[in-house]
């Protein structure tokens, strides 16, 4: 019995010794100073989701999500943000007929042209009235800040340091009364720590007008941008972290809609369509021109206007031309003038809904630039370079998160909100942990990263 007994404790001891130690995890601050955080940036960074600005966006902000993180490192106070009065928020859009307002998108049902139902992103309210979304929009808040969270949506790199960003709505409703442009908010909150995203509208603007309207923000004006807005963020030795811009193939608003959009399933129409264009191919063999377009069954690229064909404008109607598999096609393009107004076949598809070659290679040119940039800035700064080109774009393959998977569909993808530009809550969490990881690793600090099932995605009705 004696041995038995001595066996039994020596087994013990050895299972004991063998269990495996969880080693308890202690925040900790590194060599940086999370005492007063802010933010700047543009809509990415006020929280903007489904095509508006809405409060249960800007309460999962990304530097709303940090602010909790850096609280268990020492940050003080409250993180204050300019909330919207609603959580179906405000957007804006410029129409023919001047400035639309709406709220922001859900998802639900809608009917097409052709009878059909589909799941699709519709208004959270389409009869909201447009004077009363004009007064949550346009009425001032500055006397709940000065603010933590100083994104604006829309905003260009340097129209951060101009008065022209006080004709930004997104600034006006929470701009201090004794500042002249975003810069100026800065000293407002003298911030030990800061995160600046900013850059993406610089190019985003043109990209999502397809390149007919607005203009790429030159090198030189993103150079000195950057470097004012840089310098006043750390010129008290503030350190902080700043993030690059994502290519736009990493953003479904523009890798949803193909190319080859146009399906054909009648040899008849084929043969209809294509003897509609004998005189437009005769004419471009007769000026030496490569232009043809030919229609066959299955799948068919989109007719397109482009107007940098090398025609006069008295012949601007033969500015068309069938676009390529490298090209693309915007999300904002009219479903129901695919389907039923004859839009790619026979009909072009306007210049404004697609990206050509030249304009593809001029944003990546440009977005390329501003990452060489931004990565000279975080080298002379006490600053974290957060990668966000290269996170994103590992989402092309998908990736997996808390047993989630996620990739850059449009919506079943996970991580884009349903405007196909912004993320979604549980897309800004992602975001999130991605700052936190390389602030941990610049500053050797030990911030705790969020649990991304915490936050929402896309709701289905």
């Amino acid at each position: 019995m004696k041995y038995r007994y001595l066996l039994y404790i020596l087994s013990l001891a050895i299972l004991t010794a063998c269990e495996p130690k969880i080693d308890e995890f202690s925040p900790s601050k590194g060599s940086a100073d999370f005492t007063t955080y802010l933010a700047f940036g543009n809509s990415l960074t006020a929280g903007y989701a489904d095509n508006a600005l809405y409060s249960g966006g800007q309460e999962n902000s990304y530097p709303n999500i940090l602010a909790n993180q850096f609280k268990t490192v020492g940050m003080q106070g409250d993180f204050k943000q300019p909330l919207m009065p609603t959580n179906n928020g405000v957007g804006v859009e410029l129409i023919s007929t001047g400035l639309f307002f709406h709220t922001k998108y859900i998802l639900g049902y809608a009917t097409d042209c052709l009878g059909q139902q589909s799941l699709a992103p519709v208004f959270a309210d389409p009869d909201a009235s447009q004077s009363d979304l004009q007064t949550q929009l346009f009425t001032s808040v500055a006397d709940q800040g000065p603010f933590n969270n100083i994104g604006v949506a829309g905003l260009k790199s340097y129209e951060a340091i101009s008065p022209i960003c006080q004709f930004n709505p997104y600034y006006a409703r929470f701009k201090s009364p004794d500042a002249n442009f975003v810069l100026e908010e800065i000293p407002k909150i003298n911030p030990t720590f800061f995160t600046l995203w900013l850059g993406a509208n610089d190019v985003l603007r043109y990209a999502t007008a397809g390149g007919a309207g607005d203009s790429i923000t030159s090198m030189p004006l993103f150079s000195s941008s950057m470097d004012a807005i840089i310098t006043s963020l750390t010129q008290y030795g503030t350190k902080g972290a700043i993030a690059n811009v994502p290519h736009i193939t990493s953003i479904p608003f523009f890798n949803t809609i193909p190319y080859n959009a146009i399906v054909l399933t009648d040899q008849g129409l084929v043969d209809a369509l294509n003897l509609g264009y004998v005189p437009y191919n005769a004419f471009m063999e007769a000026m030496g021109m490569e232009y043809r377009i030919n229609f066959q069954l299955g799948a068919n690229p989109m007719v397109i206007a482009d107007p940098t064909i090398p025609l006069p404008d008295s012949l601007a109607m033969l500015k068309i031309r069938q676009i390529k598999n490298t090209e693309l096609v915007l999300l904002s393009i009219p479903q129901d003038s695919i389907k039923c107004a004859y839009w790619g076949s026979q009909i072009p598809v306007p210049d404004q809904f697609t990206l050509s070659e030249s304009e593809i290679a001029a944003i990546s040119n440009a977005i390329d630039n501003y990452n060489i940039k931004i990565k000279d800035l975080a080298s002379l700064h006490p600053v974290a370079l957060v990668d966000m080109n290269t996170y994103l774009n590992e989402f092309k393959s998908g990736m997996v998160f808390d047993g989630i998977n996620f990739n850059v569909k449009f919506i079943e993808g996970g991580l884009f909100s349903l405007d196909g530009v912004h993320l979604n809550h549980r897309g800004y969490a992602l975001i999130a942990n991605y700052f936190i990881k390389d602030i941990n690793r610049t500053f050797n600090a030990n911030i705790p990263q969020v649990n991304i099932t915490d936050y929402p995605g896309v709701q289905f009705p």
